[in-house]
């Protein structure tokens, strides 16, 4: 079975779209793993997929949410720098 096939059933059996999971049509962590589960739903028993290309898809899906992670922590750091800058200025008051 294709992605795209998994793709188009994950869809019809939420009743979502592919253009509603964002704007840049790239998949984020809970549409991700949506798709991997309705494709194990939706795999044939009797020939079931190829465990080397689930191992790929897993290690995508844990990339993924280290990738997310990572950005949060990086937003985080900008976010204190900003309120380290702002809070220097005010105490110098606002001469450099």
């Amino acid at each position: 079975m294709s992605v795209e096939a998994v793709a188009s059933a994950g869809a019809a059996s939420t009743g979502a779209t592919n253009t509603s999971t964002t704007s840049t049509n790239a998949l984020g962590q809970d549409a991700f793993l949506k798709l991997l589960v309705t494709q194990l739903e939706h795999q044939d028993p009797t020939n079931p997929q190829d465990s080397s290309e689930f191992i790929a898809q897993l290690a995508t899906f844990s990339s993924l949410e280290k990738l997310t992670e990572i950005s949060a922590q990086v937003a985080a750091l900008g976010q204190f720098l900003v309120d380290q800058a702002t809070a220097s200025d005010s105490s110098t008051g606002g001469l450099s």
